[in-house]
């Protein structure tokens, strides 16, 4: 079995069992009240877990009402670049509450969608799934996973990632993750107008806007301007919908100022939910 070693554990969170399940739970704990409803996918994001922990614990509580047997995790490569998306095919990804098994059947059928090719190499740096799994463990435990990582996020690649997703998840009870952070280093201020228009797109589940907003910026600045994952965002969303979503909730909106206290050079963070709501309008 291939163990993808973890990457950032002891750095970006706790490297002990016992710290990480104290702080992930404290950040469940705390986070609002969920939407009552049917939840087929969510946003959150991948900073180090003291600063975006607060807010994707939202996105996460929410998907704990629901029952799955699969998360599709999508996010952005921050260390290669590469056309498509690169899965991790099979094994387990290593983690300090215990390793999260790779689903190898639902990863051998993506790998049918010319958009996937299983690429392990990207993954071995990378954060954006990892910081994922602490949340993932506690709140769906042995929850088997395909991690995926979109290279260069260009509209070809997101469209044609979004259909393979809602193939291969239909059907099925599975919960579809965008990883991303917001806007990058802008004051505050600045930082919370950037950011809601995100946050527009996603309450109005118009995954469509958000990719025009996202185009309206050189590749190289998209990540600064909008998110760094706002492809893997366009693209769950779109599966979201194939998949019978029919509505978007922002849940929570947070930056690191709140955090480190420095508001001249902030990260956006927003927790979401997509699905179908008992308050839909």
């Amino acid at each position: 079995m291939a163990i993808r070693p973890a990457a950032v554990a002891g750095t970006w969170y706790p490297g002990s069992a016992g710290a990480l399940a104290r702080d992930v739970d404290a950040h469940l704990a705390a986070a609002a009240s969920t939407p009552s409803g049917d939840v087929r996918a969510i946003i959150a994001p991948h900073a180090g877990l003291m600063f975006s922990g607060p807010v994707g614990a939202h996105a996460y509580r929410a998907a704990s009402g629901s029952a799955f047997d699969v998360a599709v995790l999508v996010g952005p490569s921050h260390f290669m670049a590469f056309d498509g998306a690169a899965v991790w095919p099979d094994g387990a990804f290593e983690c300090p509450l215990g390793p999260v098994l790779i689903d190898a059947h639902t990863a051998r059928a993506l790998l049918a969608f010319p958009v996937v090719r299983a690429l392990p190499a990207a993954h071995v740096r990378e954060h954006a799934l990892e910081m994922q799994l602490p949340f993932l463990t506690r709140v769906l435990p042995s929850l088997p996973i395909v991690p995926v990582l979109i290279g260069r996020q260009e509209r070809d690649t997101i469209q044609s990632l979004a259909s393979a997703i809602a193939s291969v998840c239909a059907g099925r009870r599975a919960l579809i993750v965008a990883s991303t952070d917001l806007s990058h280093y802008f004051d505050a201020g600045t930082a919370a107008t950037l950011d809601g228009r995100v946050q527009e797109y996603v309450a109005q589940f118009d995954p469509e806007a958000l990719l025009e907003l996202f185009e309206q910026y050189p590749e190289g600045e998209r990540g600064r301007y909008v998110a760094c994952g706002g492809g893997a965002a366009i693209a769950v969303m779109l599966a979201a919908r194939t998949l019978g979503a029919t509505a978007g909730r922002v849940l929570h909106y947070g930056h690191s100022g709140q955090v480190s206290g420095d508001y001249d050079g902030v990260v956006g963070y927003l927790a979401a939910a997509f699905g179908n709501f008992a308050d839909a309008h």
